[in-house]
């Protein structure tokens, strides 16, 4: 048997792609991609407002830190 090497965003982007079809239920196909039903939807959410590129993973840095000095002084 040979393996298939595959990258991150090809999964993410299969698993739209056959979530779309609509020939397997949200359940199993998270089941099949090993991933919680809450990823699959969020993935699924963020490829229908921003394509393809809203697969790829956001940076988890806060936008503000709270002890920042502001940007005035």
């Amino acid at each position: 048997m040979v393996w298939r090497e595959t990258g991150l965003m090809d999964e993410r982007l299969r698993f739209v792609v056959e979530c779309l079809s609509g020939e397997e239920t949200m359940t199993q196909l998270c089941a099949a991609f090993e991933i919680s039903r809450k990823t699959g939807y969020k993935w699924l959410e963020r490829y229908r407002e921003f394509g393809p590129q809203g697969l790829h993973d956001r940076p988890r840095a806060p936008l503000d830190h709270g002890r920042a000095t502001a940007a005035d002084l």
